[in-house]
């Protein structure tokens, strides 16, 4: 007996049906498994790359390894966090300034080593300064054309010896624009303060952004703001 209530489904129905189903149900696990599966997968790399950094720099007899019979991933990392821990420790008192004083002063006189150390202290006293504003900004640029916009991360102005040479005179800031799907790599240029609309969203917000080729839009304030922003400058 069937039931008058439901409708009755042809074979053709039902097997597009089912179909339908198994397709909305592969996907639906893609979509829970793939952000898992690519998290746990950075999380590997990083601890065995860290692992493989840390460990000839350690006596073995420090290694849980050792002295079990599996091998205990992330040791490095966590010897790493407190080595750095340690060492910034060391450098707050006047004993740490005054050797870190010393070695870079030796690295000063080595020619090949001076500026290349020079230039890396730089950039990463600028990207982990607790105090700093550089890349810590987002911003839009018109770019590549007339009418297209571009989200740039915001850097320092340029030196005096390089805004003298500009063209044109006037207030001048650095930006870099990321590419998609990639944010690592980019272009990083000069161009006119008034140039660039500064705009209220977290440089997170950007990558996720840029990454998702604008799939992952700001939250809704943020994106409001963007809205706003590209509206002001038409």
């Amino acid at each position: 007996m069937t039931d008058p209530i439901l409708p009755q489904l042809s074979p053709a129905d039902a097997k597009a049906a089912f179909g339908a189903g198994i397709r909305t149900w592969f996907l639906t696990g893609v979509v829970i498994a793939g952000p898992l599966a690519v998290t746990v997968w950075l999380v590997v790399w990083f601890t065995d790359t860290v692992d493989a950094w840390v460990r000839p720099l350690v006596p073995p007899g420090l290694w849980p390894d050792t002295y079990l019979p599996v091998r205990l991933p992330g040791t490095g990392v966590v010897l790493a966090f407190l080595g750095l821990t340690l060492l910034g420790f060391l450098a707050a008192n006047l004993a740490g300034r005054t050797l870190i004083r010393f070695s870079e002063r030796l690295l000063d006189r080595i020619p090949a080593v001076r500026g290349v150390y020079k230039g890396a202290k730089q950039v990463f006293e600028t990207l982990f300064s607790q105090s700093g504003t550089s890349f810590r900004k987002v911003g839009l640029v018109e770019y590549p054309a007339k009418g297209m916009w571009s989200v740039v991360l915001i850097s320092t102005p340029p030196a005096e010896a390089l805004a003298g040479a500009m063209p044109e005179k006037g207030d001048y800031i650095s930006v870099f624009l990321p590419c998609a799907p990639n944010p690592t790599t980019g272009f990083w240029f000069y161009l006119p303060t008034k140039n660039v609309i500064e705009i209220s969203i977290t440089p997170d917000e950007a990558f996720k952004l840029i990454m998702s080729a604008g799939v992952i839009q700001p939250g809704g304030e943020a994106q409001a703001k963007l809205a706003a922003a590209k509206s002001a400058a038409v």
